[in-house]
Protein backbone atom coordinates (compact mmCIF):
# COMPACT_ATOMS: atom_id res chain seq x y z
CA UNK A 1 0.00 0.00 0.00
CA UNK A 2 1.30 3.47 -0.89
CA UNK A 3 2.25 5.92 1.84
CA UNK A 4 0.11 9.03 2.19
CA UNK A 5 3.05 11.22 1.15
CA UNK A 6 3.42 9.19 -2.05
CA UNK A 7 -0.26 9.64 -2.84
CA UNK A 8 0.04 13.37 -2.16
CA UNK A 9 3.02 13.60 -4.53
CA UNK A 10 0.92 12.07 -7.29
CA UNK A 11 -1.84 14.63 -6.75
CA UNK A 12 0.31 17.74 -6.47
CA UNK A 13 3.64 18.78 -7.83
CA UNK A 14 6.27 19.33 -5.18
CA UNK A 15 7.74 22.78 -4.90
CA UNK A 16 10.41 23.09 -7.55
CA UNK A 17 13.89 23.64 -6.20
CA UNK A 18 14.51 25.22 -2.83
CA UNK A 19 12.00 28.04 -3.20
CA UNK A 20 10.86 30.32 -0.42
CA UNK A 21 7.30 30.32 0.84
CA UNK A 22 6.80 33.69 -0.87
CA UNK A 23 8.05 32.26 -4.19
CA UNK A 24 5.71 29.26 -3.87
CA UNK A 25 2.74 31.53 -3.10
CA UNK A 26 3.61 33.67 -6.14
CA UNK A 27 4.03 30.57 -8.31
CA UNK A 28 0.61 29.33 -7.20
CA UNK A 29 -1.00 32.74 -7.75
CA UNK A 30 -1.92 33.06 -4.08
CA UNK A 31 -2.15 36.44 -2.37
CA UNK A 32 -2.49 36.21 1.40
CA UNK A 33 -5.48 38.03 2.87
CA UNK A 34 -5.22 40.60 5.64
CA UNK A 35 -4.88 38.70 8.91
CA UNK A 36 -8.14 38.41 10.86
CA UNK A 37 -8.51 39.92 14.32
CA UNK A 38 -9.19 37.89 17.48
CA UNK A 39 -12.81 37.36 18.52
CA UNK A 40 -12.01 37.46 22.24
CA UNK A 41 -9.39 38.01 24.93
CA UNK A 42 -6.49 36.03 23.45
CA UNK A 43 -3.62 36.43 21.01
CA UNK A 44 -3.74 34.80 17.63
CA UNK A 45 -0.16 33.57 17.66
CA UNK A 46 2.56 32.56 20.09
CA UNK A 47 5.97 31.08 19.44
CA UNK A 48 8.05 28.87 21.70
CA UNK A 49 11.49 27.80 20.56
CA UNK A 50 11.22 26.80 16.93
CA UNK A 51 7.44 26.33 16.95
CA UNK A 52 4.70 28.82 16.10
CA UNK A 53 1.26 28.06 17.54
CA UNK A 54 -1.79 29.77 16.05
CA UNK A 55 -5.23 30.13 17.55
CA UNK A 56 -7.93 28.51 15.47
CA UNK A 57 -8.56 30.39 12.25
CA UNK A 58 -11.91 30.80 10.58
CA UNK A 59 -12.98 31.16 6.94
CA UNK A 60 -13.32 34.94 7.07
CA UNK A 61 -12.60 37.59 4.44
CA UNK A 62 -12.71 41.32 5.02
CA UNK A 63 -13.79 40.71 8.62
CA UNK A 64 -16.85 38.67 7.61
CA UNK A 65 -17.56 34.96 7.80
CA UNK A 66 -17.69 33.72 4.19
CA UNK A 67 -19.78 30.63 4.82
CA UNK A 68 -22.10 29.30 7.52
CA UNK A 69 -23.92 26.03 7.86
CA UNK A 70 -23.53 22.39 8.70
CA UNK A 71 -21.75 19.77 6.61
CA UNK A 72 -24.12 16.95 5.74
CA UNK A 73 -27.10 19.28 6.05
CA UNK A 74 -26.79 22.47 4.00
CA UNK A 75 -23.08 22.53 3.08
CA UNK A 76 -21.35 20.26 0.58
CA UNK A 77 -17.93 18.69 1.00
CA UNK A 78 -16.71 21.04 -1.75
CA UNK A 79 -17.92 24.10 0.20
CA UNK A 80 -16.36 22.77 3.41
CA UNK A 81 -13.09 22.12 1.59
CA UNK A 82 -13.03 25.72 0.32
CA UNK A 83 -13.79 27.00 3.84
CA UNK A 84 -10.84 24.96 5.20
CA UNK A 85 -8.59 26.38 2.46
CA UNK A 86 -9.62 29.98 3.26
CA UNK A 87 -9.09 29.40 6.99
CA UNK A 88 -5.61 28.05 6.14
CA UNK A 89 -4.80 31.15 4.09
CA UNK A 90 -5.80 33.21 7.12
CA UNK A 91 -3.44 31.09 9.24
CA UNK A 92 -0.59 31.89 6.85
CA UNK A 93 -1.49 35.61 7.03
CA UNK A 94 -1.37 35.49 10.84
CA UNK A 95 1.98 33.67 10.73
CA UNK A 96 3.36 36.33 8.39
CA UNK A 97 2.13 39.08 10.70
CA UNK A 98 3.67 37.40 13.75
CA UNK A 99 7.02 36.56 12.17
CA UNK A 100 7.37 39.62 9.98
CA UNK A 101 8.42 37.33 7.13
CA UNK A 102 6.43 34.33 5.93
CA UNK A 103 9.69 32.83 4.66
CA UNK A 104 10.61 31.98 8.26
CA UNK A 105 8.03 29.18 8.07
CA UNK A 106 9.88 25.89 7.53
CA UNK A 107 6.93 23.50 7.53
CA UNK A 108 3.53 22.74 8.94
CA UNK A 109 3.96 20.32 11.84
CA UNK A 110 0.37 19.72 12.97
CA UNK A 111 -3.02 20.52 11.52
CA UNK A 112 -6.31 20.15 13.36
CA UNK A 113 -9.55 20.77 11.50
CA UNK A 114 -12.84 21.04 13.35
CA UNK A 115 -16.06 21.17 11.37
CA UNK A 116 -19.75 21.52 12.18
CA UNK A 117 -21.43 18.35 10.94
CA UNK A 118 -24.53 16.25 11.22
CA UNK A 119 -24.23 13.02 13.18
CA UNK A 120 -24.16 10.75 10.12
CA UNK A 121 -21.57 12.86 8.22
CA UNK A 122 -18.43 10.81 7.47
CA UNK A 123 -16.51 12.82 4.86
CA UNK A 124 -14.35 14.75 7.32
CA UNK A 125 -11.11 13.86 5.54
CA UNK A 126 -12.33 15.32 2.24
CA UNK A 127 -13.16 18.64 3.90
CA UNK A 128 -9.82 18.76 5.76
CA UNK A 129 -8.00 18.14 2.49
CA UNK A 130 -8.84 21.75 1.60
CA UNK A 131 -6.29 22.75 4.23
CA UNK A 132 -3.83 19.88 3.78
CA UNK A 133 -3.68 20.25 0.00
CA UNK A 134 -2.83 23.94 0.32
CA UNK A 135 -0.02 23.32 2.80
CA UNK A 136 1.39 20.46 0.70
CA UNK A 137 1.45 22.71 -2.35
CA UNK A 138 3.35 25.35 -0.38
CA UNK A 139 5.75 23.24 1.68
CA UNK A 140 5.88 20.08 -0.45
CA UNK A 141 4.83 16.51 0.33
CA UNK A 142 8.24 15.73 1.84
CA UNK A 143 7.61 18.25 4.63
CA UNK A 144 4.52 16.28 5.72
CA UNK A 145 2.24 17.12 8.63
CA UNK A 146 0.20 15.19 11.14
CA UNK A 147 -3.52 15.84 11.19
CA UNK A 148 -6.52 15.46 13.45
CA UNK A 149 -10.00 15.99 12.03
CA UNK A 150 -13.35 15.82 13.75
CA UNK A 151 -16.95 17.01 13.67
CA UNK A 152 -18.49 19.19 16.35
CA UNK A 153 -21.92 20.56 17.25
CA UNK A 154 -21.07 24.26 16.84
CA UNK A 155 -18.19 26.72 16.35
CA UNK A 156 -17.77 30.44 17.11
CA UNK A 157 -19.90 32.95 15.14
CA UNK A 158 -21.54 30.13 13.17
CA UNK A 159 -18.36 29.14 11.33
CA UNK A 160 -18.53 25.76 9.60
CA UNK A 161 -14.77 25.09 9.96
CA UNK A 162 -11.84 26.04 12.20
CA UNK A 163 -8.23 25.29 11.30
CA UNK A 164 -5.68 24.97 14.12
CA UNK A 165 -2.01 24.96 13.09
CA UNK A 166 1.47 24.49 14.52
CA UNK A 167 4.42 25.48 12.30
CA UNK A 168 8.14 24.89 12.59
CA UNK A 169 9.95 28.20 12.14
CA UNK A 170 13.44 29.45 11.41
CA UNK A 171 15.13 31.24 14.28
CA UNK A 172 14.93 35.00 14.00
CA UNK A 173 18.21 36.67 13.10
CA UNK A 174 20.08 38.12 16.08
CA UNK A 175 19.58 41.83 16.66
CA UNK A 176 22.06 43.83 14.64
CA UNK A 177 22.84 40.91 12.31
CA UNK A 178 23.10 41.75 8.63
CA UNK A 179 20.32 40.40 6.46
Amino acid sequence: MAKTSELMEELMPAPSGNKTVTARLDELGIVLPAPPTPLGAYVESSDAGNLLFLSGTLPVANGKLVLTGRLGENLSVKEGKEAARLASLNALAIAKQHLGDVNRLKKLVKLTVLMVTTGPFTEHAGVADGASDLFVRIFGPGAGHVRLVYGVQSLPIGAPVIVDTVFEIEASPPLGAEQ
